[in-house]
C-alpha cells in the first residue's frame, strides 16, 4: 500500500467539503493535545468553527490560538494479501490545517457565518434571535498551512 501527497486545491477543498464535521488540536495549560471534534464551514482557505461563549476549549483557544484542524472521509479496510497482518491498510484522504483561532464579536458578522455553517446543511432560510447570536461563540481559522495525503492505495491506484 502506498500513500500519496495531494495538492490539487480543488482535491483538497472537496475532501473538506465532504467531511461531516473536523477535529481541532488545541493546547491545554500544561501543553497537552487536546483534541475534540467540531462542526465547521470552510470557505476560501478559511475554516469558521463554533461553540458555546465558555468552557474548556474556549478558554484553551483564548490562552494557546494555534491549532491543527484535521478532515478525514472514506475509511476502508483494504489489504494486498488476505492472509498477511501487515498487508492491511486503511484506504482514505485526509487534510491537516494549522492556524490562528480569532474570534468573531460583531453580531452582523457572526449571522453571515451562521448563514453560512447553516447552507452547509439545508436550504430553508434561517433567523437567529440577538440572544442566541450573543450566546455562540465564532471561530475563524485563517488556513497558514495545509497538507493532504491519501492513504492505503494499491501501486496501480493514483
Amino acid at each position: 500500500m502506498k500513500t500519496i501527497t495531494i495538492t490539487d486545491l480543488a482535491q483538497i477543498e472537496e475532501i473538506i467539503n465532504h467531511c461531516p464535521y473536523c477535529m481541532v488540536g488545541i493546547t491545554d495549560a500544561d501543553g497537552n493535545p487536546y483534541v475534540v471534534p467540531m462542526n465547521f464551514a470552510y470557505r476560501d482557505g478559511t475554516v469558521y468553527l463554533h461553540s458555546g461563549p465558555e468552557g474548556s476549549k474556549v478558554e484553551l483557544a483564548t490562552q494557546h490560538p494555534q491549532v491543527c484542524i484535521t478532515f478525514c472521509e472514506g475509511h476502508e479496510l483494504v489489504y494486498m494479501h488476505r492472509q498477511v497482518a501487515c498487508s492491511y491498510s486503511m484506504k482514505s484522504r485526509s487534510v491537516i490545517c494549522r492556524g490562528k483561532v480569532q474570534f468573531i464579536e460583531d453580531m452582523a458578522e457572526k449571522r453571515k457565518v451562521l448563514d453560512f455553517f447553516m447552507s452547509r446543511h439545508t436550504d430553508n432560510e434561517c433567523t437567529y434571535s440577538d440572544p442566541a447570536v450573543r450566546h455562540v461563540k465564532i471561530w475563524e481559522v485563517k488556513v497558514e498551512e495545509m497538507t493532504c495525503k491519501s492513504f492505503g492505495l494499491r501501486a496501480n491506484e493514483t
